[in-house]
């Protein structure tokens, strides 16, 4: 197929590519490259064998309308956001200006390029907002009540998806992700809190835990994750879909597994807890197993270890 991947530059992105040229499909990247990076494309720019394009180009850009229509694309995988919620509380309507007008930017290329189908990625760690510990880990039927702009912004997307499904025929799956990371991810950026453990642990600087430590979330590993998207450009139309491990672990529990997997004998340094960021978070992903075909197979020990290893050869 012909796909477009927005925001295909980031640590998710980039991996998906990877994914889909490896499949032999045709892939353009649109990306700004504000957050993600040329050198996570560097596989797919080096192999001239495979049909790939990139073009910087933000979504907010109403010339994007213009080059969705003219790539024509099959799929369009739209990963590109304001992912921060921190972000997203102190500047919502910057946050609303990426997520909400540049994801119709998107949706509008795709429907006059004449897509198939669109595969979007929400979040399934704000869309429901704060949920009691005895509905966790959560199903795509709860209410969703999210508490940071970041949360109503995906979760007003998926409600436009529904509306140009029934208007316009286009095609979509939303993908509730969990705390996705994985090699890629920016150890300096706000977002990412794996990433951020592991640049700090492996250059000796001390790690900050914001609040009491035990507020959880469900971990899942980017190789999981894109197979979930490979697997939605065929499957689960008209679906929110959860893509997690079902699992909660707490901030605590996952700084303890890399310090010693890293080898650090060292206490994290707490902090204020922040605003907008939840308490509790794990979803359940029966759902994506039965219309997917989907399970995450990568457990937090395996998964962390290789993103230690992955910043250590960097």
């Amino acid at each position: 197929m012909r796909a477009l991947v927005t925001g295909g530059a980031g640590f998710i992105g980039s991996t998906l590519v990877d994914r889909l040229l490896a499949e032999g499909h045709a892939v353009e990247v649109v990306d700004d490259l504000s957050s993600g990076r040329l050198a996570n494309l560097a596989d797919a720019r080096a192999d001239l064998d495979h049909d790939f394009s990139f073009h910087q180009i933000d979504i907010c850009d109403p010339n994007v309308v213009e080059l969705i229509e003219r790539s024509r694309p099959e799929v369009v995988f739209h990963l590109a956001a304001q992912i921060d919620v921190r972000v997203s509380v102190e500047d919502p309507v910057r946050d609303a200006r990426i997520n909400v007008l540049g994801s119709l930017n998107v949706l509008e290329g795709a429907r006059r390029a004449g897509t198939r189908k669109v595969v979007f990625a929400s979040s399934g760690g704000t869309i429901y907002g704060e949920v009691d510990p005895e509905d966790l880990p959560v199903g795509e039927g709860h209410p969703q009540h999210p508490v940071s702009p970041y949360g109503v912004s995906k979760k007003v997307v998926s409600d436009y998806l529904h509306a140009y499904r029934e208007l316009h025929q286009l095609e979509f799956t939303s993908l509730a992700l969990a705390n996705v990371y994985g090699p890629r991810q920016d150890p300096h950026g706000e977002a990412g809190v794996v990433a951020i453990f592991a640049g700090r642990l492996l250059s000796g600087e001390p790690c900050t835990i914001y609040g009491d430590g035990e507020q959880t979330r469900d971990y899942v590993f980017v190789d999981d994750v894109v197979d979930a998207f490979a697997r939605a450009a065929e499957k689960g139309g008209g679906l929110l879909l959860n893509v997690g491990t079902g699992v909660e672990t707490s901030v605590n529990d996952l700084y303890g597994t890399m310090a010693r997997v890293a080898g650090v004998d060292r206490s994290a340094t707490l902090a204020p807890a922040r605003m907008g960021e939840l308490e509790r978070s794990a979803l359940d992903a029966s759902r994506a197993e039965i219309h997917l075909g989907w399970k995450p197979w990568t457990d937090l020990a395996s998964g962390t270890a290789a993103v230690l290893e992955y910043f250590r050869n960097k």
